[in-house]
């Protein structure tokens, strides 16, 4: 269907939908429909896909009795939730809560799916109910389970509780698992209220004890792509291995100054580096991000997949990068002795803290160490001499980062910036991908020196374009809801403490305050989780709507 087609199509819908959804409608069958507009023969298969658009859109139903009707009031499209007890939940997209959906009235609904539902009255006290009327687009068509072998079938329990059934898998759907086998089934048939969803077994991942099945079955349950399309591979032998004297013209070179990447000691691709040095009595900071937006062009087939995968998967022993390795690891990667093209925020910083000059740049830079979370820390806090000989070159300027990252917090916690210092796992796995031990992962200096840089990179950029009235894409948190802080006020009471606060106003120097007061009680953890609770989840968007703190 060329571009024309196209339009005349959506406008003959556009008018289906007017008319079904006109108060003077009766509900009519298709061939009802057919005879009252005049709807010649050889036009019927195509008002036929009109209705049907319009029903898997949920914009209409189609009744019981084959009758087309508008959705109704409290009739409201969303996504199923289920349970392994067979009830369910539906979240509807700008509604604050999910309706409960008993198990009667699922309507064979699974986990994912995007369902049509109907509201039921609503008893006091009582927790909003509805019934599926119709399950608009199936969410789920793979599942990840435990395969189970009877003599002639089998069944595949699924690792998602949320799927409230085994799936049958029939002899010659089996791909000749056994007992005990990870598995990958498709789903060929959802069931109904007297036959078991059935499906057929696509990928053998290993058996349940085999350490290497476990890390498979997150991959495959998310279906987080792994391989890259040839379409992509192909593209790569235009990307080069060094950048050369063509891509560096027209950019700023900052190859001369004290380069470093600080992360920790696994980490594969590095994609930001600091520069620090201190001139005219302003201490000049540069953050530089790696210019991906130079080998990745918009459109290309390496964009493409770059969108459809949204993101790097780390997961406990392996990433699963979002550009191929030639780009992340290589190119790409600040890696150290290698020219790079990056994309740089350049600020001066007075001897109090405050950025009172910046440029931003793309410009072409040269890591001199590659530094870890952990030798960054035992030369500025422990004062390791071994490690503080070492890097003896570098070590004024990690002092200096030290000095610089206590003057840029103190001043945004004077803004009311809250740090929510929550411990962080730290698993360990041997060479046969065994857990070996889980501990608890040391957030030390370091750390704190590269979080305060990277906010004051991403809030002079902000600003920046915020002032040059250029479109831009902000990272806003909200203001938090009052219900939400009363609940938090409601807590605190129980401990002695309270909070300034109205339903109108709240300053986030009050939740600075409380964490404050909290530090080593026995209930600091609880508090503190109830507190984050409370704010609502930082998004991005084009407009800037404000940041309620600047969070850590």
């Amino acid at each position: 269907m060329d571009n024309k087609d196209l339009e005349l199509y959506n406008r003959r819908k556009q008018t289906v939908y007017e008319f079904i959804c006109d108060d003077d409608y009766p509900p009519m069958k298709f061939k009802e429909m057919c005879t009252f507009l005049q709807v010649p023969g050889d036009e019927r298969q195509t008002f036929l896909d009109i209705l049907n658009d319009l029903t898997e859109e949920g914009l209409i139903i189609r009744s019981a009795k084959g009758r087309y009707q508008k959705v109704g009031e409290g009739t409201y499209k969303g996504t199923f939730i289920g349970n392994q007890r067979g009830f369910g939940f539906v979240r509807v997209e700008g509604m604050k809560e999910d309706f409960f959906v008993p198990e009667k009235n699922t309507m064979g609904a699974f986990h994912g799916d995007t369902v049509l539902i109907r509201a039921e009255d609503r008893p006091k006290g009582m927790k909003q109910e509805a019934s599926v009327i119709k399950v608009l687009e199936r969410g789920l068509k793979k599942v990840v389970g435990v395969y189970q072998k009877n003599k002639n079938f089998g069944f595949v329990i699924p690792d998602n509780l949320k799927i409230d059934g085994d799936i049958f898998i029939s002899k010659e759907n089996s791909m000749g698992a056994m007992a005990g086998h990870k598995v990958v089934a498709e789903i060929i048939s959802y069931g109904d209220k007297v036959k078991s969803p059935e499906g057929k077994i696509i990928e053998i991942l290993g058996h349940i004890n085999d350490p290497e099945s476990d890390v498979l079955s997150v991959v495959r349950a998310l279906d987080i792509p792994v391989d890259f399309p040839d379409e992509v591979m192909d593209s790569l032998s235009q990307i080069p291995d060094f950048v050369s004297a063509s891509e560096m013209a027209g950019r700023t070179d900052l190859r001369h100054l004290q380069t470093v990447t600080i992360d920790g000691e696994d980490a594969k691709d590095l994609d930001d580096a600091i520069t620090l040095y201190e001139a005219d009595g302003m201490y000049k900071l540069g953050v530089h991000i790696a210019d991906v937006t130079h080998y990745v062009k918009e459109n290309s087939p390496l964009d493409k997949e770059a969108l459809n995968r949204g993101t790097s998967c780390y997961l406990v022993d392996r990433v699963i990068p979002m550009l191929p390795h030639k780009l992340s690891n290589g190119i790409c990667s600040l890696n150290e002795g290698q020219d790079r093209l990056a994309l740089s925020c350049l600020m001066d910083i007075d001897q109090k803290g405050h950025i009172v000059g910046h440029k931003i740049c793309e410009t072409v830079i040269n890591v001199d160490r590659r530094m870890s979370y952990t030798s960054v820390s035992a030369i500025v806090e422990d004062h390791d001499p071994g490690e503080t000989r070492k890097y003896e070159e570098l070590v004024p300027m990690f002092e200096m980062m030290l000095h610089v990252s206590d003057l840029l917090r103190a001043n945004r916690r004077k803004r009311g910036s809250i740090d929510f210092d929550f411990d962080e796992s730290n698993i360990k796995i041997d060479s046969d991908g065994k857990v070996v031990s889980i501990g608890v992962y040391e957030r030390r200096r370091s750390n704190e020196i590269i979080e305060d840089f990277m906010l004051a990179a991403n809030e002079t950029i902000a600003e920046d374009y915020f002032w040059q009235d250029i479109p831009f894409e902000y990272r806003v948190h909200e203001t938090p809801d009052a219900d939400r802080v009363e609940q938090l006020a409601l807590l605190i009471s129980n401990f002695g403490m309270y909070f300034k606060a109205s339903k109108e106003n709240i300053h986030p120097k009050e939740f600075q305050k409380l964490l404050d007061r909290i530090k080593g009680e026995p209930y600091e953890n609880l508090v503190s989780r109830m507190a984050l609770r409370t704010m609502k989840q930082a998004k991005y968007s084009t407009e800037c709507t404000g940041h309620f703190w600047t969070f850590v």
